[in-house]
């Protein structure tokens, strides 16, 4: 079945929906989610976006930049984050106007808490910066884009799985997807795509992420030709529920909540003596395994005290009630009564997709355009996040750049031409798809997928060496050679789950090779990469992006691209 479009937009989260807002009339729009649109994961987000509106104390747009720098170990692009900082306060107030529920002051201005890493005067101390409507930001802003789409007239297929990008004349004009109900394969020509597919925390076992972040989008573009960057960043969130790695947000620690250990003890006292609990997401995960290694972890296990008691029933269960919900429903505990068991899980890609600042793929460190092909949210590498994301920017990447992306996709489409495309462009993955179904191998997806995940796990996450890396590389290469004798016991059409599961092992296997790669590459600690081996920052040789180029035969190919530094110049991080 053939579909013909303006646009495309892949993925109907925060970052495609508001790319479609922005589009809206002017170009004829289709959404493709393998989910239902309002299951997207970021209505996960829970704690709040960050603008300077100074709504509750002093703030400013060049403060909120600096921390955004330093939270990036200096490897976020400044010109970028210049960017994403100064049109906060815009991106607020639109959504705002929008009908995003805000909490409010009692004057009636939206209402900020604090979260890690925002500061004032450029790290003096701790700053109310963070939006937020309770515990439920993202489900909020998501569902408010999404009725706003529909008044536009933007049209969705959902539970439509991407199979691949279809490119013609150097241009990017479509992609081929499969209809999950039917079983069906169609054709969706445009003049531009948009990337706008998530993460892909899946590759690691213990995970904030839904089951559906397998890093679909970054997977495809990648075989597509368009480079990787900075994949070796992978932010690891201190407070996941222990064994689970279902998020307790830091709006938790933002309204005041403590991280304990065995003892007793505040232990980011020691290690951050400013902020404390509110340091950055990737200092406070090396510190809580570095206690952890002393022995200080709780009952000698690997978990830790997340303490709210002290906030009183009223703040925990108004400000606070979806966490309140989480760590009664999964941890089963009462957290007016008594603390959360929390740990380390993987949250974020810092990494992704490399784009310039308007949404445009980039194929090179010269930002040479990719045709026709654009990328925005967490699937994206703008950079605005460089080596670590500071929290309550996520959401506000997807909305800037969104918006960004939605806007040079309008003035790209009067004038871009429609390519003439082959007979059968889903003739590939029709193949692929036949070879799962009639393959007579003995290996399924359920045990690859689970020794991947725990080799990343064990190799791949809070700390690195050039020795474990390597073992995690072996293994990867070890598993995607059993890939290749997959076997589909599901010979059905309508919701073959294991026949997803299987495309979906790909994109983790290709995913996981990229940042095993780009980690054994980079010899050093800056951000969420942290070697053993190579315990400091080295500026003079590694203050550069990770760049990875698809070659099927040798594997990424790596090359690097410079940072971009404009007011700020790299300094070693204190908090």
């Amino acid at each position: 079945m053939k579909h013909l479009y303006d646009v495309i937009i892949v993925g109907a989260g925060l970052a495609g929906l508001r790319a479609a807002v922005e589009i809206g009339k002017d170009a004829k729009v289709a959404v493709l989610t393998k989910v239902f649109a309002t299951r997207s994961h970021s209505g996960a987000a829970q704690g709040g976006i960050g603008a300077a509106l100074g709504n509750e104390e002093e703030d400013h747009c060049e403060w909120h930049m600096f921390d955004t720098v330093k939270g990036s170990d200096y490897l976020g692009d400044q010109d970028a984050i210049e960017i994403l900082a100064n049109d906060a306060p815009r991106a607020i107030y639109e959504l705002e106007n929008l009908g995003v529920p805000f909490n409010r002051t009692p004057e009636g201005k939206i209402a900020q808490r604090a979260f890690g890493g925002h500061t004032r005067k450029f790290g003096e101390a701790p700053v109310k910066r963070a939006c937020y409507a309770a515990t439920r930001t993202g489900r909020v802003i998501l569902d408010t884009l999404w009725e706003q789409s529909l008044r536009r007239g933007i049209e969705f297929f959902d539970e439509f799985q991407m199979l691949s990008l279809i490119v013609e004349e150097g241009q990017c004009c479509g992609v081929v997807a499969y209809e999950l109900s039917t079983g069906k394969l169609h054709v969706f020509q445009s003049k531009a795509v948009l990337m706008a597919t998530g993460g892909a925390g899946k590759i690691y076992k213990t995970t904030s992420n839904a089951f559906a972040s397998t890093g679909d989008g970054m997977a495809m573009a990648y075989r597509a030709g368009a480079p990787l960057e900075d994949m070796e960043f992978v932010q690891f969130h201190p407070t996941g529920i222990y064994k689970l790695g279902i998020l307790i947000s830091e709006a938790a620690r933002g309204e005041g909540g403590i991280l304990l250990n065995n003892e007793g003890e505040r232990f980011m006292e020691r290690y951050a003596p400013v902020i404390k609990d509110l340091a950055p997401r990737d200092m406070i995960s090396r510190c809580m395994l570095e206690e952890m290694r002393a022995g200080r972890g709780i009952d000698g296990k690997d978990y830790f005290h997340l303490d709210l008691t002290h906030l009183g029933e009223e703040v925990i269960d108004k400000k606070l009630a979806e966490i309140t919900s989480f760590a009664r429903t999964y941890a089963g505990v009462d957290p007016i009564k008594e603390p959360i068991p929390v740990q380390p899980t993987c949250h974020y890609m810092m990494g992704g997709i490399a784009t310039d600042a308007d949404g445009r793929v980039i194929v090179d460190e010269k930002n040479t355009a990719y045709a026709g092909l654009y990328a925005a949210g967490e699937c994206a590498c703008v950079s605005v996040h460089g080596a670590n994301r500071l929290g309550c920017n996520a959401l506000l990447d997807t909305l800037v750049f969104g918006r960004r992306a939605g806007i040079a996709i309008k003035a790209f489409v009067p004038s871009a031409g429609r390519p003439k495309l082959p007979a059968r462009p889903e003739t590939k993955d029709a193949d692929t798809i036949k070879a799962l179904m009639n393959s007579s191998g003995k290996e399924s997806s359920g045990p690859i997928r689970a020794e991947l995940q725990e080799s990343m796990m064990e190799n791949v996450s809070v700390f690195r060496q050039k020795d474990s890396l390597n073992t995690a590389l072996k293994k990867i290469t070890q598993l995607k050679k059993r890939y290749q004798h997959l076997a589909i016991q599901d010979k059905g059409s309508c919701f073959n789950r294991d026949l997803l599961d299987a495309i979906e092992l790909g994109h983790l296997l290709d995913l996981a090779e990229v940042i095993t790669r780009s980690a054994i590459n980079r010899e050093e600690s800056r951000g969420a990469h942290s070697r053993e081996d190579f315990p400091q920052r080295d500026d003079q040789k590694f203050l550069v992006h990770t760049m990875a180029r698809y070659d099927a035969v040798k594997g990424p190919q790596i090359f690097t691209k410079p940072v971009t530094i404009t007011q700020f110049e790299p300094k070693e991080r204190k908090y």
